[in-house]
């Protein structure tokens, strides 16, 4: 059953690193920090501090896996 989930996951086998790097390179931080209202992309962004808050706030990293898939699915 498992299996069967994760085949329909877009997301499946994308690390958080990959989806940051791949909406940087699309947006920028500046455009990112105005789609995505979080500190870490409006506060003196960096890969690392993005990466470091997202893996510690769910809800914050949804909406950055949200706006991956609207912008490239």
């Amino acid at each position: 059953m498992a299996l069967q989930e994760q085949k329909n996951n877009p997301l499946h086998g994308l690390t958080l690193e990959f989806i940051v790097k791949q909406l940087f390179f699309h947006y920028g931080w500046e455009e990112l920090g105005n789609l995505v209202k979080i500190a870490c992309f409006k506060n003196d962004p960096s890969l690392k501090s993005s990466l470091k808050f997202l893996r510690k706030t769910d809800w914050a990293r949804k909406k950055v896996e949200k706006l991956y898939l609207n912008t490239f699915h």
